[in-house]
């Protein structure tokens, strides 16, 4: 009977431990680091990729799953020179992609350290980014759109459990990808600090799914309803003042800052890289603008984390 490719690649790897033990050992694989990047077509995987190839991974686009376990036994092999890898396996790769679960599987049976990143986004956000971009869904060989995203779901649902992070790109801009991946998952991050991302958004656009915590600031005056300040944001001075009349915001921030205050440490203290803290009102334009700048601004003076704000509806069309 035949022996596996991962029982072959795990084989590899305990030979060279027990190597390593002698005097003559040759040199252990190098590679200690493969990164499988899935998701959502138009979730932003190339974005991604380009982020590790920034910091000297070794990366391969649209790799099909099966590809991926002789890739992993490429790197093992003794000689190899490949410290750190990552891939990108999505629908592209059609029937082939239904096995990367349990081409997952035997590599964690093989005891090569790989981790996945899965990149997420809703509906909306990826016809828009298909409408944008002007390319065709890589499902979609024949009807809609939308329907070629509800077959990319059932195939990636599985995959999302799996996953060391999962982030959700509706809102990010490029550069604020490339920064949630650098805090989460590339090793150059400043040790001992948490990164925070204060992100604004709406309720009525739907809700915020990756947030660590979340707050409803809907209870607050709302700028929405007086004619001349609805075409204003919340980084318009008039509009703060106006959330804070009678004082109201700083109540507000005289409870939440200490709640924040206390809870910030205590992730740190569990080991957290990276907390994402939602604002939300009703349509993501002016209170939780607000709010989401002032709390950045407060804990970015101290210096204790790297902070920073996202608004992910703030540019949406207001209507009356």
């Amino acid at each position: 009977m035949g022996v596996s490719r991962s029982a072959r690649i795990g084989e590899r790897l305990r030979r060279s431990r027990r190597a390593g033990h002698g005097a003559s050992a040759a040199p252990a694989p190098a590679l200690r680091d493969l990164v499988v990047i899935t998701g959502f077509s138009g979730a932003g995987k190339s974005t991604a990729l380009a982020a590790f190839e920034d910091e000297g991974y070794f990366c391969v686009d649209n790799l099909p799953p099966e590809m991926i376990r002789s890739l992993a036994d490429l790197f093992v092999h003794e000689g190899s020179k490949v410290e750190r890898a990552a891939v990108v396996t999505d629908a592209r790769g059609g029937t082939y992609f239904e096995s990367l679960a349990a081409v997952l599987e035997d590599l964690d049976r093989a005891e090569v350290s790989v981790r996945v990143l899965f990149l997420d986004a809703d509906e909306e956000t990826i016809i828009t980014r298909f409408k944008e971009t002007r390319r065709r869904h890589p499902l979609a060989t024949s009807g809609s759109v939308e329907a070629a995203i509800a077959e990319e779901r059932a195939l990636l649902e599985p995959l999302r459990e799996r996953a060391e992070a999962c982030i959700h790109t509706r809102g990010l801009t490029p550069g604020q990808l490339r920064r949630r991946i650098a805090t989460e998952l590339l090793e150059r991050r400043t040790p001992g600090k948490l990164a925070l991302t204060f992100t604004s958004f709406g309720f009525k656009h739907g809700p915020m799914r990756d947030a660590d915590l979340l707050f409803d600031v809907r209870f607050l005056p709302n700028p929405h309803y007086v004619s001349s300040l609805r075409p204003l944001t919340g980084h318009d001075p008039v509009i703060v003042d106006y959330v804070n009349r009678g004082g109201e915001l700083e109540r507000f921030y005289a409870r939440l800052e200490p709640l924040l205050d206390y809870l910030l440490p205590e992730y740190v203290h569990e080991g957290k890289s990276h907390l994402v803290i939602g604002i939300g009102c009703t349509g993501g334009r002016h209170r939780s603008v607000v709010i989401a700048e002032h709390l950045a601004a407060r804990y970015r003076e101290s210096g204790d984390f790297l902070v920073e704000a996202a608004h992910r509806d703030v540019e949406r069309p207001q209507r009356g």
